[in-house]
């Protein structure tokens, strides 16, 4: 039966997302119609910004990415830019979509010097729950499935070579991964009793092979690692196979600055640094008021700067940025959109630009909860406190 875009609520959709109903139901309704005005007091695209800074929509789920014929899938979260060897000047963006029933993926998006968007593919179909994920230093994407027995698949963002499963890395609920100055991957684990893991390749820049670690003793404090006997988690879960592994509680962004390994705990709202060479995890910064920061979520490391961009999940909807001398700055405000999460926060490759979506912003007459993804472009480089 057809069903009336009036008749569709909000919640419903929620109910629905991820699901073959949502697809068959949705995408009609938001391809054949424009956006409502944004909220007042925000720009052209809702955003609440500092002065001296704008925005742009670079995609809006559920149609085609400006500028190219690439249908954008539901829910983007995670994402990260590349440089693009073949122009120079030139840039990727690619971003995973945490939808499930095997409808998830990754959508690369091409953009010229200009920052004008002249491509966009799927470098990544037909997986789950693609959450957050991370860059490598060889030019990589590493997509993670958020999902009991989920995997990690690097991606080209260029999507000239096809995808692949890196099993090596394990089966969990895969948050977010970063390849570390020691040339190790680390990776946080969406559990309230999440683990913190390592792997270390056979071969440097080869996830095909190598040896899967989890984290042993309490945070904060000295952390050890123990080889994971059954990386497959076939029998048992990962996380409950080596006695006296730490607790996380709902690990999510990481990401690495030096000899500095960075990551945030949703459960606790916390930030955490790990250091490297001596295995230390301490406190880096408790979220919640009286905080600027409220939740916390996907985490990028800004290299130029040390600053740490923070994106909530919940709380005001903001991307807050947390220099190294913790004073905490907010660099975008997402207003109107409680049931959403901003997701995905990382810079061009200039550090010019700054990306993310809210992961369920409204789209189309009806305010279907499916996502954007936005551009802001300003004085970073003065606000950060760049060298």
């Amino acid at each position: 039966m057809f069903i009336e875009p009036t008749d569709v609520s909000r919640r419903t959709m929620l109910k629905w997302s991820g699901t073959a109903g949502m697809l068959a139901v949705v995408a009609p309704i938001v391809q054949s119609c424009t956006m409502p005005a944004p909220p007042p007091g925000t720009d052209p695209s809702g955003l609440v910004l500092l002065p001296g800074f704008s925005s742009r929509v670079i995609a809006r789920a559920g149609e085609a990415v400006p500028g190219t014929s690439q249908f954008y899938r539901w829910f983007p979260d995670g994402a990260a830019t590349f440089v693009d060897p073949a122009v120079a000047g030139g840039w990727y963006l690619t971003v995973n979509h945490e939808v499930t029933g095997g409808n998830g993926g990754v959508t690369s998006i091409r953009f010229a010097p200009d920052g004008a968007v002249v491509d966009a593919r799927s470098v990544l179909s037909d997986t789950s729950s693609n959450c957050a994920g991370g860059a490598t230093p060889w030019g990589t994407w590493l997509s993670c499935e958020e999902y009991d027995r989920g995997h990690v698949w690097e991606c080209d963002p260029s999507g000239a070579a096809a995808p692949v499963r890196r099993t090596a890395l394990g089966a969990f609920s895969h948050e977010a991964a970063a390849v570390a100055a020691d040339g190790r991957v680390y990776l946080t684990e969406d559990r309230p009793d999440g683990a913190l893991y390592r792997f270390t390749p056979s071969a440097p820049g080869d996830l095909s092979t190598g040896v899967l670690e989890v984290a042993t003793g309490s945070a904060p404090g000295l952390l050890s690692w123990v080889a994971v006997p059954d990386p497959s988690g076939s029998a048992t879960p990962t996380r409950l196979q080596v006695p006296g592994t730490a607790r996380f509680d709902g690990g999510e962004g990481i990401d690495t600055l030096g000899d500095d390994v960075w990551f945030t705990t949703k459960g606790d709202r916390r930030v955490w640094r790990l250091r490297i060479s001596t295995g230390q995890v301490s406190l880096r910064y408790q979220a919640g008021s009286p905080s600027t920061l409220d939740a916390v979520d996907n985490l990028w490391a800004d290299a130029a700067s040390g600053a740490l961009v923070i994106a909530e999940d919940g709380g005001n909807m903001e991307l807050v940025a947390i220099r190294p001398d913790d004073t905490a700055v907010v660099l975008a405000r997402v207003p109107g959109q409680d049931g959403s999460e901003v997701t995905g926060p990382c810079f061009s490759p200039d550090g010019q630009r700054l990306y993310f979506s809210s992961q369920r912003a409204p789209v189309g007459p009806i305010g279907a909860p499916l996502g954007v993804t936005y551009e802001v472009t300003g004085p970073f480089d003065s606000l950060l406190g760049r060298v």
